[in-house]
This record gives structure tokens, C-alpha cells and sequence, in this order.
């Protein structure tokens, strides 16, 4: 149904297509479960050295806990506390967090043992947080700042499509 040209170029070439390619998949859809879904295989298909891409929705009368959403890959925890861990942080600050070494971070949540760099982005939708989008990587220091900034812009296009 969907056939998308991915540049494997620079990495801001790949940024550029992903936000290209999530913006037709999410233009017409206004299911936030579906778009949530979508970027996440999204993703997973086309950023390299992933072993887990997804989302915890923000669900506030249930707790105020990120409950898991849409994903990518091993099984998941389910509920994770705003504060606790690298999602929580994101979730608590409204800002991203790039953790070269999930080991050096403090309350970090293993729900995969494999994973060794984190990358979570929160989605607001006019400025109430939504969830956070989570990607996680068996290599260290997988992530950058480029990394972070488009994927912020990929959780920028799909909070406004919530």
C-alpha cells in the first residue's frame, strides 16, 4: 500500500524521509493508536541498530502512568511511573533524553537486558504531554544529538496528529 524512498544518505537525509513518510502515513488518520503504530514499524524498519521502538501513552485518570503503546520489538514492561527510569524522566521534564549508557543512568527501567543507549522523546499535543516515543539500542552511545532532533521532529508531527 505504502512505498516509501528512504534516503540512505546522511542522517539527515534519513530524518527528512522518515518525517516525509510519517507524514503521509499519519495525514489522513486521526486514530492515535493507529498513527502511534505506524511510526513505530516506521521507524523500526528504517533506523538501524534497534532493539526496541515504541511508544507509553501518558494516560492521567489511570494512575498518571505511561502505559505501553504501539511498539517494536521483545516484550515490553507495562506501566512505568512519570520519574522513574528514562521514559519517566522524559515524561516528568517535557524533555528529551539521550543516554549514551543506560547503566549510568540512575533508576534505569531494564525491561530488555540487551539494551545499552536510550533515546525517548515526549509527544504533547499543544503542550500536554501525550506519551513519550522510546527507542532503545544494543550499542552504546547509539544515539546523538541529530538523532534526538529528528526524532523530535517525528513526535512534533504526530502529537498534532493525535
Amino acid at each position: 500500500m505504502y512505498q516509501f524512498d528512504i534516503a540512505a544518505g546522511t542522517k539527515a537525509d534519513l530524518y527528512r524521509d522518515l518525517l516525509a513518510a510519517l507524514d503521509a502515513l499519519t495525514a489522513d488518520e486521526r486514530d492515535p493508536i493507529a498513527n502511534m503504530a505506524n511510526a513505530a514499524a516506521l521507524v523500526w524498519e528504517y533506523l538501524p541498530d534497534l532493539n526496541w521502538a515504541g511508544f507509553y501513552r501518558f494516560l492521567p485518570d489511570d494512575g498518571g502512568e505511561l502505559v505501553l503503546g504501539p511498539f517494536q520489538g521483545k516484550v515490553a514492561c507495562i506501566r512505568i511511573p512519570v520519574g522513574k527510569g528514562v521514559c519517566g524522566a522524559a515524561a516528568a521534564t517535557l524533555t528529551t533524553q539521550l543516554v549514551e549508557d543506560v547503566h549510568a543512568f540512575p533508576g534505569h527501567i531494564a525491561c530488555d537486558a540487551a539494551s545499552r543507549s536510550e533515546l525517548v522523546v515526549p509527544v504533547t499535543k499543544n503542550g500536554v504531554l501525550f506519551g513519550v516515543l522510546d527507542l532503545d539500542s544494543p550499542e552504546p552511545a547509539r544515539f546523538d544529538a541529530e538523532d534526538a532532533s529528528g526524532c523530535e521532529a517525528l513526535a512534533a508531527l504526530l502529537g498534532s496528529r493525535l
